[in-house]
């Protein structure tokens, strides 16, 4: 247990990025969910710590940027979109699951883009094959052949953006982006 919280010095930005999101599910930035976040996040890291990561991460500031920026984009774009197939006066817009085979063969990649994916309304991934390194996903407007495409598109772009904001080179070799 001495060792555990050792540890937590060097997941610091992980701890503080917990606390971040802590507040935000509380709606606010108050006293008592910074502290109620602290504390949460350091529960949870003493008893579940990650495995280290720091051989596949390194943060490029200008790329995360971009990375975020077309994140909320995506958010907010699928968001409209799924709540007009909810209101429409029309049938249910088609769906299907995809199968989409990643870049990259890092567990932490292939994770990280199967919860952004199910963050963006529309999708939800329904398994991920860390052996083949591919995710299924279930998507909203994927009918046709095209859409189906279009889909495994966008995450594959969603994982190239995701790479080239967090991973290190010889993360990037493998997936082929260097």
């Amino acid at each position: 247990m001495k060792r555990r919280f050792a540890e937590l010095t060097r997941s610091w930005i992980w701890i503080l990025v917990s606390v971040a999101l802590w507040c935000l599910l509380w709606g606010g930035l108050a006293l008592k969910s910074l502290l109620g976040g602290l504390a949460a996040a350091l529960f949870v890291f003493v008893l579940f710590p990650m495995p280290p990561l720091g051989h596949e991460l390194t943060i490029r500031p200008v790329r995360f940027l971009l990375f975020l920026v077309r994140f909320l984009y995506d958010l907010c774009e699928s968001a409209i979109e799924v709540g007009w197939f909810a209101i429409r006066p029309a049938p249910q817009p088609p769906s299907s699951v995809i199968a989409v085979t990643l870049a990259s063969r890092s567990d932490f990649f292939l994770s990280f883009t199967g919860v952004l994916c199910t963050l963006i309304p529309g999708s939800v991934v329904v398994e991920a094959q860390r052996a083949t390194g591919t995710l299924f996903l279930h998507t909203i407007g994927t009918g046709t052949p095209e859409e189906a495409e279009k889909a495994r598109r966008t995450v594959r772009e969603q994982e190239e953006r995701l790479l080239w904001a967090f991973g290190r080179r010889e993360v990037l070799e493998e997936a082929g982006l260097r």
